[in-house]
């Protein structure tokens, strides 16, 4: 997609023309940081040397072993002996961009450009390079953590707030697409609260129209002060280049990521508030009688959880939290993620058609002792899956939301009847011949009374209820 410059040269034109003085005819040609399009005059270069030092290019490596095609071919090995198609170590690149947010050398990326790197490098534009070490990695948000160090301070994008943010803010990304060097694109903010687009488990980003590349993971995407409001993670491409549609971290995310990291965490850990939700439909909102489709409905509630503790139901639709409008599951996550452990979030809900507002104080999830995976064995369509009970870290290890409860697959032997009927690792089964499915217990005992019967199945994958008919 070519890039057009928005830009009011004739009206700057012209009023020079009419302007007097040589002082006056002076400043209005003086660069000037646009806040605005009705403001922007010829450049964004001010705002572009204020900001471009602190976005820097990240640089991993790890070793892989490369198995040579010829391995255990006869004819190659009659020749060339055995060691000519033996496994060699390959060091296998990625490259990415980076932002440091503090002085000290915090510098945060994208998970997927560091992901089981043996070596980190960091560089900034003025041609430095440092070794990095890894502060904290978080598959969920797709956000880690590096540290570098210098006798000097490093230059920084301070953090603004993504809640500010609105449609059809000027904005500008800074990254290193396709490794050719620091490049700026300029756009607008196109959503600030993109949810269910289904890039990675953590779904809510800010959309916007700035071109985005390969490389540009862990840019900065900033506004027209200067401050960061995302980190570039994603684009939406058929052609594996910039379309305009590209999506960036929202910077309260990466506050909450990067203040854990400064806190000795080695990981992300998110509240806990022991309930279950799902999005509002067209359908659900009539029937509940609500004007409009929207709010988290309350599916579940864990026994002894904070959800529990501050009186919330199965059946209340949450609106909102802490004054900011709730949409669906997704924004609901959010918003309890980014508030942090230990802190009380005023939650207004829906019942009985009347809005109240209750306090919830967010939790640590609680310590529930794992289980050993189970295989399914018999004659039956689950045989040869392997399944466990969920619980808050087991659902985070398969990529699940964490709020996930069930039975879910976490392996399928090859060629059993579970690999035949399709079934996946991150399947929940939810429901056998119309019994709702809990606990491996549950599954185990509908199995065993069900052998030699037709089989009603109901599977949740990536969050669609799948149905299925076997005989």
């Amino acid at each position: 997609m070519k890039w057009r410059r928005l830009s009011i040269l004739g009206f700057v034109l012209a009023s020079i023309g009419l302007a007097v003085p040589s002082a006056m005819a002076q400043d209005a040609t003086q660069k000037q940081i646009p806040l605005s399009r009705a403001d922007m005059q010829l450049s964004f270069a001010p705002l572009v040397k204020e900001t471009t030092p602190a976005v820097v290019n990240v640089y991993a490596a790890r070793q892989v072993q490369a198995r040579s095609p010829f391995a255990g071919d006869p004819f190659f090995e009659q020749f060339f002996g055995r060691q000519f198609g033996e496994s060699k170590p390959r060091i296998q690149q990625s490259l990415g961009s980076g932002v440091i947010v503090d002085s000290s050398g915090i510098v945060v990326t994208n998970n997927h450009v560091i992901k089981d790197a043996d070596e980190i490098k960091v560089a900034l534009s003025d041609g430095r390079e440092f070794e990095s070490k890894l502060l904290l990695r978080d598959e969920t948000t797709d956000l880690a953590v590096l540290k570098i160090e210098a006798k000097d301070k490093f230059p920084v994008l301070g953090l603004g707030n993504s809640d500010d943010v609105e449609v059809g803010d000027l904005v500008l990304a800074i990254g290193n697409p396709f490794g050719v060097g620091q490049t700026v694109t300029s756009g607008i903010v196109s959503a600030q609260s993109r949810t269910q687009v289904g890039i990675s488990d953590f779904d809510f980003f800010i959309q916007t129209d700035a071109a985005i590349n390969p490389g540009n993971s862990g840019g900065a995407l900033i506004d027209m002060r200067g401050r960061l409001i995302g980190i570039n993670t994603a684009i939406y491409s058929r052609s594996g280049g910039s379309v305009g549609i590209g999506f960036a971290i929202p910077s309260n995310m990466v506050r909450a990521v990067v203040e854990a990291a400064q806190n000795g965490s080695k990981s992300f850990e998110r509240p806990y508030i022991g309930a279950t939700f799902q999005g509002v439909t067209a359908d659900l909102a009539e029937g509940l009688g609500m004007e409009k489709p929207y709010g988290a409905l309350i599916t579940a509630v864990a026994k002894g959880g904070p959800a529990e503790a501050a009186g919330l139901k199965i059946g209340d639709v949450v609106l909102s939290v802490q004054g900011v409008r709730v949409d669906n599951q997704d924004v609901l996550g959010y918003r309890l993620s980014t508030a942090g452990i230990g802190n009380t979030v005023s939650v207004e809900i829906m019942r009985g058609g009347k809005n109240q507002t209750i306090p919830v104080k967010l939790s640590k999830a609680p310590e529930v002792k794992e289980t050993a995976p189970q295989v399914i064995e018999g004659d039956n369509p689950f045989a040869g899956a392997s399944v466990l009970e969920l619980t808050p870290s087991t659902a985070a290890k398969l990529r699940l939301k964490r709020d996930s409860q069930g039975v879910a697959v976490v392996d399928v032997y090859s060629g059993s009847p579970a690999a035949r009927l399709g079934l996946r690792p991150g399947d929940i089964v939810r429901s056998i011949n119309g019994n709702p499915i809990r606990t491996v217990g549950d599954m185990t005992a509908i199995l065993d009374a069900g052998r030699g019967l037709a089989w009603r199945l109901e599977v949740e994958r990536n969050g669609t209820l799948l149905r299925q008919f076997v005989r």
